[in-house]
């Protein structure tokens, strides 16, 4: 990793339009004395093309990109759900499970659907007894940049279980139905700060920050 030159007071650029990622970031840093802003004009910007096959690639990808249209530190992640049972999927296409424009009801939608079909179809041939996992873990890799040039990437996670019904009216994406055994809660019923502490976004993140002299 390239070092970063730490200054009294620090801004990290977030390469993303959404708002839950940017409330997430800024919250952490903000005890650090680390201030996280989204990067001005994001949507008017040439999109990247997020076609990489991993979470990493598409992170180094927007860093990159995102970075050669300012001289400040550009951040960003790429992250989703993996479920067992569907062989890792969604994985990197969790934000357009359903489609190129799915909402979070969408896609939830999608994933219940597969696992309901899944255990169906199990039930029906009568030759698999054991129950059909719905294990999934959450995965997110961070890449932060400057100018075109990878400064450092980082990586969370957070496994849990698929829950049928949706519980919670909190996080995003798909947090009703990601059950978290360690605190007896989904992702969608814990407040924004017991979400970050075990979250992989914040896990990720905290490395971030970790990585950034003092």
């Amino acid at each position: 990793m390239s070092p970063v030159t730490r200054h009294s007071s620090l801004r990290l650029y977030l390469a993303s339009a959404n708002p839950g990622k940017l409330r997430e970031f800024a919250a952490a840093a903000q005890p650090r004395g680390i201030e996280v802003r989204a990067l001005a004009g994001f949507l008017r910007l040439a999109p990247c093309i997020e076609d990489g096959a991993t979470f990493e690639e598409n992170a180094r990808k927007k860093a990159l990109h995102y970075s050669a249209f300012t001289s400040e530190l550009v951040f960003a992640d790429d992250s989703g759900i993996c479920v067992d049972a569907l062989g890792g999927a969604p994985g990197v296409h969790s934000a357009r499970f359903a489609g190129p424009n799915a909402t979070d009801d969408a896609n939830n939608q999608k994933l219940i659907e597969e696992l309901r079909r899944l255990e169906r179809k199990a039930r029906e041939s009568g030759t698999n007894l054991a129950p059909v996992s719905r294990a999934a873990h959450y995965a997110c890799v961070i890449a932060l940049a400057r100018q075109g040039r990878i400064l450092a990437v980082v990586e969370g996670r957070a496994d849990g279980v698929i829950v049928d019904q949706p519980r919670g009216t909190g996080g995003f994406g798909y947090d009703p139905y990601f059950y978290f055994p360690p605190l007896g809660n989904t992702f969608a019923e814990l407040s924004p700060e017991e979400k970050f502490a075990v979250s992989h976004r914040g896990e990720a993140f905290r490395k971030l920050l970790d990585v950034l002299p003092e």
